[in-house]
């Protein structure tokens, strides 16, 4: 596909991403209600008001859009989309209730199964991680100050990722905040047997994901329950890092818009080389 449509199509999901944390912000700052819903997972009015602007951002493309907060599509419809936005519009409700900072916009453009275009927007720290074919990861800082969708360049001001190490750092594993403790020690014990000294840190949301496209991480094993919006974003940044995304138990690529979005357990990991 020719570069300029895939840099009109990321401009338009940064776009969608940056006015949907300028929603989150709003109501961050407020004293806001926490619902719950049938699964226990909260919901806050900065998850409806973020999937609200994305969903009427994103309209002008003619795709269709598969969002977390989003009515339930049957796979009937759904089987037929060959491309379509792929989003969470608030990844870490837990993270944004905790008001730690650690959540994020999560926005995929998904073609034929696999996510080939990624945005992944940190809204307190105004970060914004993006990717695509022709264009590779980058991380642009002070976002809201550098992008400006009617700028061609804006993507020039954008570092490309990974980032070169500053200063030789140990084996460094990422890990989710609340889920899959058990499986992730023994994760880490047999990095210890394989690499000596590691290093272990916790990140919340997608936020993983930024953390080994720019080379701060070597790799996030995830061991607990994901759906497909939690992750599509970020894989396709990371794998335009140079890294790869699979199955945890036999190394099988992820698949997009199967008929469960459940995720299996998953390895992000930084290729040899890189």
């Amino acid at each position: 596909m020719p570069f300029p449509q895939r840099h009109d199509e990321l401009t338009l999901a940064v776009g969608a991403a940056l006015g949907a944390g300028q929603a989150i912000l709003e109501v961050y700052r407020t004293a806001f209600r926490v619902e719950h819903k049938a699964d226990d997972s909260p919901l806050t009015e900065a998850d409806r008001r973020a999937h609200t602007f994305i969903k009427g951002h994103l309209a002008s493309s003619g795709l269709p859009l598969l969002s977390e907060e989003g009515r339930a599509i049957p796979f009937a419809e759904r089987c037929t989309w060959s491309r379509f936005w792929l989003v969470d519009p608030l990844d870490g409700t837990k993270e944004f209730v905790k008001r730690n900072g650690e959540f994020t916009v999560n926005i995929a453009l998904v073609e034929n199964r696999r996510p080939v275009l990624g945005v992944l927007y940190v809204p307190v720290a105004d970060r914004l991680y993006v990717a695509a074919p022709g264009i590779g990861a980058r991380l642009l800082a002070d976002a809201r100050a550098s992008f400006t969708p009617e700028d061609p360049d804006w993507l020039a001001r954008a570092r490309p990722l990974p980032r070169p190490p500053e200063t030789p750092r140990p084996y460094t594993i990422v890990g989710s905040r609340r889920h899959g403790a058990p499986r992730l020690e023994a994760f880490v014990d047999a990095a210890r047997a394989r690499h000596g000294r590691v290093e272990v840190i916790s990140a919340g949301s997608a936020l993983k994901f930024g953390l080994v496209a720019e080379g701060l991480a070597d790799v996030y094993p995830r061991t607990g329950p994901t759906m497909e919006w939690d992750t599509a974003a970020g894989q396709a940044i990371v794998e335009a890092a140079g890294c790869r995304v699979v199955h945890f138990d036999t190394g099988a690529p992820l698949e997009y818009n199967k008929e469960d979005l459940l995720n299996p357990w998953f390895l992000v990991e930084r290729k040899a080389g890189f």
